[in-house]
């Protein structure tokens, strides 16, 4: 069902906290599923220095965080703004189909935590692309 990746991140999950004084903070949720991942950014001349996460949310959600923060980390801004949910799944060495949106979730936190460092740089927010959360999922 879960590969070993999705395992270890659910049960040794990266990042996990919350930064003081963040550079960024983004939020998204599925109110349909009940999951909810909030991202945290340390920027430093555009790079994100450290990244942290709350997560609530089952166990791919947590692993989508995890891996999602891990691969952001020491990346520069565009770099991050770049990271993909599928590319997310894939370094968890995949996710069962009806969790997809978990990794969905945490492309989406992470632009809604740049777009408010963006924000209070005084630079232009970036457009996100429009999810369908309506996918019929279960928990």
């Amino acid at each position: 069902m879960y590969s070993e990746k999705v395992l270890d991140h659910f049960q040794n999950p990266r990042n996990v906290g919350e930064i003081e004084n963040p550079d960024g903070v983004g939020q998204a949720g599925n109110p349909k599923c009940g999951d909810i991942m909030k991202i945290y950014l340390r920027v430093e001349n555009d790079v994100v220095t450290d990244i942290k996460f709350k997560t609530f949310g089952c166990a791919s959600a947590i692993a989508s965080s995890s891996m999602a923060t891990e691969l952001v980390k020491g990346k520069n801004i565009d770099e991050a703004w770049s990271l993909t949910n599928s590319a997310v799944a894939e370094a968890l060495d995949g996710l069962p189909p009806v969790k997809m949106h978990c990794s969905v979730l945490a492309e989406e936190a992470i632009h809604a935590a740049i777009n408010d460092y963006r924000r209070r740089k005084g630079l232009p927010v970036l457009e996100d692309k429009e999810y369908n959360h309506d996918h019929g999922h279960q928990h």
